[in-house]
């Protein structure tokens, strides 16, 4: 028997403490209270950005429990934003951060990238590339995934 009986809600609650994880990892914190506030304000800004279609596409590759936090105030028809500079990008990020975030907005997205490239498929992940602001990918991006 699973702990919560119900086998979906332990995988969603598996599969999201691995990325939680990660990004305490990508982060060097051992708070998952950062870790999980970088990582949905991260993807709440990239989810702005891309567009509706993209969002659904990158929402349905997360962990069930993840996927809520990311569509958690999600305004369609306001996306996508229009931030085509580095700045204009982390300024989103940090908007998108609980009060007192011990990450800063360039660290949340960096750490976030990096769990993305390593949860999501490459081909999911050159999709998001192409979408984001060509100084947010260059700066922010994960080296192996740059090519």
């Amino acid at each position: 028997m699973t702990a919560s009986g119900l086998e979906i809600f332990d995988t969603t609650l598996q599969r999201t403490n691995h990325w939680l994880k990660l990004m305490m990892v990508e982060l060097e914190t051992d708070s998952r209270r950062v870790a999980f506030g970088a990582l949905r304000g991260a993807l709440h800004a990239v989810r702005d950005r891309i567009g509706p279609e993209n969002a659904v596409h990158l929402g349905a590759q997360m962990p069930m429990l993840l996927r809520g936090a990311y569509y958690e105030g999600w305004r369609p028809a306001e996306t996508p934003t229009s931030e085509r500079r580095l700045t204009d990008f982390i300024n989103h990020v940090g908007s998108e951060l609980p009060r007192g975030c011990e990450a800063t907005p360039g660290e949340a997205a960096r750490a976030c990238f990096a769990v993305l490239g390593l949860c999501l498929d490459r081909d999911e992940m050159m999709k998001l590339k192409h979408a984001l602001p060509r100084e947010a990918v260059v700066n922010l991006w994960p080296e192996e995934l740059l090519h």
